[in-house]
């Protein structure tokens, strides 16, 4: 990978594919273009504003983490950064449970149900981006315009951004701006939710709030997480605990750290923010119904408003959305960077399939299929965790009757269970 080197004089660079955004989806995209055997040969540019993610060891771990199903599993082994991950640390979780707390319904999913060795990871966000971006140097058909973000954006035909990189100056009150114009068959938008590069293009979104916020932090809890996922569904919001691992071996962890997602009431969100670390312990152990025990400490907790948004067309000429710059779904079934996933390896396949064809990367048909086909995919797992969060905040008996009755009805059919678990997995 050519990192780019500022210069003096203004630039115009054409490339075959422009990535904007080299965070875990935009990265993963890259490093499937640059070793894929049909497109190894494109001239790709990443453009990346963030700084280098951070390292985090011992009992410190990265507030932001993902639930890895087997299928992003598999593209991280494909590309041969799995090993690299793994070596460092992932927890590997072999079950789910899953109850409703407003009644006696509950489902319990086991990896040897679907004769799987586990069900997934769960991994720090910074420790998958630091091992693509390690990937990203072994390729020389990569040019990486880091600390580089969009400024303009000029429709196709020219199919053009214009990125800018800021510098402070010897003099402190001036900031030198360097921009260059780049110009490429396909832009991708992989620059995130609030995606600068799907704003200049006008693609539209659908989006409304969820009147949740999600408080994510570490906790440290009484009881052993036992590599399991736990969930609690309550009518003010899901609070699930991700177990975490402290080293590379199971061996070596002692189980007690999770990582922690409270979708709340932003009402009732608000309120807990508020509250000493301490209190914080207390009210979390007592809503979880100390599943886990006590509640020991928690890390700094963040608070992210929940919006579900969704891009009426992941494409225009010349360009496509991936990952969040696309669709942004609720955090309960952690399904998001899975998503997101999918999308750069759909996309990677159509470009490498025009490749072996000689059809020119600017063909209209390449982008319209694979919105055909992650639009679909996408929407139906947004409209089933809309469903899911609607049929648990329902106060109504009936619902309530339903929802439990169901849940155990599930829990006792082992066809049914194996089906939900492959999906939980990411196999099907």
């Amino acid at each position: 990978m050519n990192e780019h080197k500022v210069c003096d004089t203004d630039e115009v660079l054409n490339f075959d594919v422009i990535i904007i955004g080299a965070g875990m989806v935009g990265a993963t995209l890259a490093a499937m273009l640059a070793s894929g055997a049909q497109t190894k040969d494109l001239n790709i540019a990443i453009v990346d504003a963030a700084d280098e993610p951070r390292t985090f060891s011992g009992e410190v771990f990265d507030a932001r983490v993902v639930a890895l199903s087997k299928q992003s599993e598999n593209i991280f082994r494909e590309l041969e950064i799995w090993q690299t991950i793994t070596a460092e640390r992932a927890c590997p979780y072999y079950a789910m449970d899953v109850w409703d707390a407003e009644g006696t319904g509950n489902i319990q999913f086991h990896a040897e149900d679907i004769h799987a060795d586990n069900l997934g990871h769960i991994i720090e966000n910074s420790l998958v981006v630091r091992a693509l971006q390690h990937k990203l140097q072994c390729f020389k058909s990569l040019d990486y315009f880091k600390h580089y973000r969009v400024k303009e954006y000029i429709a196709a035909p020219e199919n053009t951004v214009i990125v800018e990189r800021c510098e402070k100056s010897t003099d402190k009150n001036k900031a030198h701006s360097h921009s260059i114009s780049l110009k490429g068959a396909i832009l991708v938008a992989a620059d995130g939710a609030h995606s600068k590069l799907r704003e200049l293009a006008g693609l539209k979104t659908r989006e409304w709030t969820y009147g949740h916020t999600a408080i994510v932090s570490t906790v440290k809890t009484q009881l052993p997480h036992r590599h399991s996922c736990w969930q609690r569904f309550t009518q003010r919001g899901p609070i699930a605990f991700l177990p975490l691992q402290q080293g590379a071996q199971k061996q070596s962890d002692d189980q007690h750290y999770c990582s922690l997602v409270w979708s709340a009431e932003s009402s009732l969100a608000e309120e807990l923010m508020a509250l000493s670390d301490q209190d914080f312990c207390t009210k979390l152990a007592q809503q979880f119904e100390f599943r886990l025990g006590g509640v020991e400490s928690c890390a700094k907790r963040h608070a992210i408003p929940l919006r579900q948004r969704h891009a009426v067309n992941y494409i225009c000429e010349g360009m496509a959305l991936v990952g969040d710059a696309a669709h942004t779904i609720h955090p309960l079934a952690g399904q998001g960077v899975n998503l997101g996933l999918y999308d750069v390896k759909v996309l990677a396949a159509e470009i490498a399939r025009a490749c072996e064809r000689g059809v020119h990367l600017s063909d209209a048909s390449l982008l319209r299929r694979y919105q055909r086909e992650r639009k679909t995919h996408n929407l139906s797992a947004m409209i089933t965790m809309e469903g899911f969060k609607r049929l648990f905040a329902a106060d109504m008996p009936a619902i309530r009757w339903a929802r439990n009755t169901g849940m155990s009805l599930i829990n006792s059919q082992l066809y049914l269970k194996k089906h939900l678990a492959k999906v939980a997995a990411g196999q099907l």
